[in-house]
């Protein structure tokens, strides 16, 4: 029973990595490079569900508390700590490119000041200021690319027909009036959002309560696009989205969809919650980054700001080492392509955009040599990545055979790179 449930859980990851493979779209490479590029982003869930660390809008959605109580948190989210640019400096330390936050999440709490009615961090809580426009300018002073996460629900908007999972205030199909007021307002807010800060990326959510038709999916990227040609969106628009993505585990295989990226928290929730704390050490988040980028993918990794806008010790030491990893390793982050084929190296691998040099990826430390078959071309040099010391290395028959001295290997992730005279050939 417990392989079932393991398999099934594995398919669904499966499934919702290929969600966009489908895309309605036709893709522009050229806005797309600087996200393929990129290879890691910073995902932010910020809001008033971190005054009591309560699940982010599905709290109240599968009634495990009265709408009226998570409401009741307005009160005390006052972001008075709130550092825009600390946090942009340890979003750069941590060598990501892209930061996404959550410009408003499905209990309709917006972080902007916004003008189409519904409920705000301006007007209805103790911060009082717009906590998206300093962001906004402190990462992108830092060259980091800057992303907008937004709900297409409203389960707080009196004129969105779903309210809980057991409630719906209407049938859209009968009191079309009433859901194109809400129409209305969502597409409003986009437009507030691309006129006040021109975000570089949308990343919209919950779009399975309608379908494509319903939502207007395609004026909605028209729209967006009319705006800022170069916007990048994901795939939760019913597939009118640029990238595919999986969401807390790494796809069994590749995804359908050239562009592609893992959304994955650091502990087990989205927003800040105290009690939750089955972490993730550095190191298996540095295996799953891993796992991304050789795959020809991007990680979104999470935080959770407290309430005040300060951030847990315990994320920001997975963000700090995750850094200093990509710093010494940017060699064998950036500026990378698919590897070797299954069969020749038990391991992950890329190659240089020139197939001149091979990477070895080890997440731990061999019991003896690290054996590579089939290289046919000529190898140059060998060298660990972490302190460029050249390695030793054999050629017998159809194989190679690297030796690491065991005090050289990374604490968590080890990179060989084997450089060649000419482009690699495979035996």
């Amino acid at each position: 029973m417990k392989k079932l449930i393991v398999l099934l859980f594995l398919g669904s990851l499966c499934i919702r990595a290929v969600h966009s493979q489908h895309n309605r779209v036709e893709i522009d490479d050229k806005k797309m490079e600087w996200f393929h590029e990129a290879k890691l982003g910073i995902f932010i869930h910020w809001g008033i569900y971190a005054v009591h660390g309560v699940s982010e809008s599905w709290s109240f959605f599968n009634n495990y508390m009265s709408h009226e109580d998570y409401m009741k948190q307005l009160d005390g989210f006052t972001a008075k700590n709130y550092n825009p640019a600390y946090w942009a400096d340890l979003i750069a330390q941590s060598g990501a490119k892209y930061v996404v936050l959550t410009s408003r999440h499905h209990d309709g709490v917006a972080l902007w000041d916004s003008k189409m009615g519904g409920c705000n961090v301006v007007q209805n809580t103790p911060a009082k200021k717009d906590l998206i426009a300093p962001l906004a300018d402190a990462v992108r002073k830092k060259g980091i690319k800057f992303g907008l996460y937004y709900s297409l629900p409203d389960w707080s908007y009196n004129d969105y027909n779903v309210y809980t999972r057991d409630i719906r205030r209407y049938d859209i199909q009968k009191d079309t009036v009433r859901w194109n007021k809400f129409l209305k307002y969502m597409k409003g807010q986009l437009h507030e959002l691309s006129v006040n800060y021109n975000p570089d990326l949308f990343w919209f959510d919950g779009d399975w309560e309608h379908n494509a038709k319903e939502w207007t999916s395609a004026d909605i990227r028209k729209q967006l696009l009319a705006y800022n040609p170069a916007t990048i969106i994901n795939s939760r628009l019913n597939e009118y989205g640029d990238y595919a993505t999986p969401e807390q585990g790494v796809p069994i295989a590749r995804p359908a969809s050239k562009y592609w990226e893992l959304c994955m928290t650091i502990n087990d929730s989205w927003g800040y919650q105290p009690h939750d704390n089955q972490y993730k050490s550095a190191n298996q988040i540095l295996r799953i980054f891993v796992d991304c980028i050789t795959a020809g993918g991007n990680l979104l990794l999470d935080i959770g700001p407290k309430e005040d806008g300060t951030i847990d010790s315990r994320q920001v030491e997975v963000l700090t080492v995750l850094g200093q990893w990509i710093k010494t390793h940017q060699e064998a982050v950036y500026g990378i392509q698919a590897g070797l084929p299954d069969g020749y190296f038990y391991g992950k691998t890329a190659l240089s955009m020139d197939k001149k040099t091979l990477y070895l990826y080890l997440d731990n430390i061999p019991a003896g040599e690290v054996s590579v078959k089939g290289l046919e071309s000529n190898i140059k040099n060998v060298r660990l990545l972490r302190n460029n010391k050249t390695l030793a290395y054999k050629t017998k028959g159809n194989n190679t055979y690297i030796h690491v001295d065991k005090n050289d290997y990374d604490p968590n992730v080890s990179v060989i790179a084997i450089d060649f005279e000419q482009a690699l050939q495979l035996y």
